[in-house]
């Protein structure tokens, strides 16, 4: 009987339910070993891919800072504890906070100069990611995986309440 690749990666035996149930263990499998590798490669930086998400972030709208849920909002993938990601980026030195004048409820966080030497430090490394992780595929199969994604995400954009 003829296994596809990740039902030998994973060692199962039994079909899946169905070639939906294949496709979305397929994207979790490859996502989680993309985002390994990416996190394996900014090791040395002593950075979190998330943290990495949210300096990149900050560094968009330098000099300007945003709130935590503006922050949140632009992240790659969701972060639960946003407060706590940031307090570790504090204690880093590499991002600051400060209170809204007016609204003294609303944090605003900058990066600082530490985190824009430090996005610098790992230019070449995160240029260079795209290629070794995706670069064995050809510009069409590139571009039709962009636009396979984008298609599979859109409908829950649109409509986030339904599963």
């Amino acid at each position: 009987m003829f296994m596809t690749s990740l039902k030998l990666e994973i060692i199962q035996e039994r079909p899946f339910a169905s070639t939906e149930e294949e496709a979305l263990l397929n994207l979790i499998r490859t996502t989680d070993t993309l985002q390994r590798l990416f996190q394996k490669s900014i090791k040395p930086w002593g950075i979190t891919s998330t943290q990495y998400n949210v300096l990149r972030i900050l560094r968009g709208v330098h000099p300007e800072g945003l709130t935590c849920s503006a922050i949140g909002g632009r992240m790659i993938t969701a972060e639960p504890d946003i407060t706590r990601l940031l307090t570790r980026l504090k204690a880093l030195g590499v991002i600051r906070q400060q209170r809204d004048d007016v609204d003294r409820r609303i944090v605003w966080t900058y990066i600082t100069a530490s985190g824009l030497q430090l996005l610098d430090q790992m230019a070449d490394t995160i240029a260079q990611l795209p290629t070794d992780l995706l670069g064995h595929l050809t510009a069409e199969e590139v571009q039709t995986l962009i636009r396979i994604l984008e298609a599979a995400r859109l409908p829950h954009l649109l409509n986030p309440c339904v599963p």
